[in-house]
Formats: C-alpha cells, structure tokens, sequence
C-alpha cells in the first residue's frame, strides 16, 4: 500500500446501525488504532423497548432503512465523497436477518 487508506466499516447485527470511516496509516505497525474520520449510529432501543427485547425482523428492516442516510451523514462529517473510501467492511453474522453484508 502506498500511502494511507480509507475504510468504511459497516455494523448492523443488532439493534444498532453504525458507519465508521477511518484512515489506516501506510504501516499500522507500532501505532495507536486508526484515527476516526467520522462516525454515525442510530440505536433501535426505543423501537424494541415496548417488545422487552431485540425483535429480529424490525431490527433488520430498521438497518435498511438507515444505512443509506448514515452513510450519506458519515461522509459528509469527513467531508468526503464515496469515491474516497478504498476498503468497506461489514457485519457476516452473527446477528439479525439481514447484516449488512447477508450471509
């Protein structure tokens, strides 16, 4: 890798939705974690509160409801368009239904 470089982590495996977007030095060796270039999140908690718990279904229909706007925020707050990011990671399970990235 030449230079730093952009990754955009996705987290949906419960009742949260968060987007991350984090420069990784040229060498992580040695360092401290990767510095934050922005974040957003959305917490269900007072969506499934009514429910006493985590209904799976709303969760994962609650996460692709608010990725697309997270993202949007996210970028923004770095001041970055999506032709910035080089790397996306994203939940595999275990988790709700529909994680970001399925299963």
């Amino acid at each position: 890798m030449s230079g730093p470089m952009r990754v955009l982590g996705i987290e949906s495996s419960c009742d949260e939705t968060g987007i991350a977007l984090v420069e990784l030095p040229e060498s992580m060796e040695g360092t401290a974690p990767p510095p934050r270039l922005a974040q957003a999140l959305h917490s269900q908690i007072d969506m499934h509160q009514a429910y006493g718990g985590v209904v799976p279904e709303l969760a994962s229909r609650d996460h692709i409801r608010r990725v697309v706007p997270l993202l949007r925020e996210t970028l923004a707050g770095a001041g970055l368009g999506r032709d910035a990011i080089e790397i996306v990671t994203c939940t595999h399970g275990p988790g709700v239904t529909v994680c970001s990235c399925g299963r």
